[in-house]
């Protein structure tokens, strides 16, 4: 398996090989020791999420907050969505900035997001499935999302497709709106439920 770090610090791309013959393709899309030798602590696995997604839908800007947040590996194994973090704790040195990747049924990579990032994706088209491997279960007072076309991001939406925005999502703040509201984590939090991280597995 290949990793590649993104320019969101805390995310990286896996790209599996893939064995194929005359009854079709086998990969192994996750392995934990893999992941284990990027973070240096391990992915505990609480929670599995499936979603179907029409062309256009954007899921996001979600994040959770820190501690314990929810680490994510995320994959797309039908159809092919645009993934995109966004570095989203105040005070990281990559604070502001997003990365993309296509997940697809071709390349079949899969993204893991540290705790405090967000992360949207953008299904490309009909029934596309994503499946999010978390870390934590999902506490709906503690996720927050950021609008996922606000200007100042710029996120790199295509633009040959209407895309459709939960209500929920189209009422999210811009960035700097959840950072005056104080609702975005830090990066400072984040490094230490990190560093609790690692003691633990340690």
């Amino acid at each position: 398996m290949d990793v590649r770090e993104l320019s969101v610090s805390g995310a990286w791309e896996f790209t599996p090989r893939q064995f194929g013959d005359d009854r079709g393709v086998f990969l192994e899309w996750f392995k934990e020791d893999v992941l284990h030798d990027v973070l240096q602590y391990p992915f505990t696995l609480a929670q599995a999420n499936h979603s179907v997604s029409r062309r256009g839908t954007v899921r996001g800007l979600h994040f959770a907050a820190v501690p314990p947040s929810q680490a994510k590996y995320v994959y797309c194994p039908y159809g092919s969505v645009l993934d995109v973090v966004v570095d989203t704790r105040v005070g990281s040195p990559t604070f502001g900035r997003w990365d993309s990747v296509v997940l697809d049924t071709t390349t079949r990579r899969a993204v893991y997001l540290s705790e405090g990032l967000g992360h949207a994706f953008c299904a490309l088209e009909d029934n596309s499935v994503v499946t999010y491997l978390c870390s934590t279960p999902y506490n709906p007072q503690r996720e927050f999302g950021v609008h996922p076309n606000d200007p100042a991001l710029g996120l790199p939406w295509p633009t040959d497709i209407d895309l459709l925005l939960s209500p929920k999502d189209e009422a999210a703040p811009t960035l700097a709106q959840a950072e005056a509201d104080g609702i975005l984590p830090t990066w400072d939090d984040c490094l230490a439920w990190q560093d609790e991280l690692r003691h633990h597995a340690g």
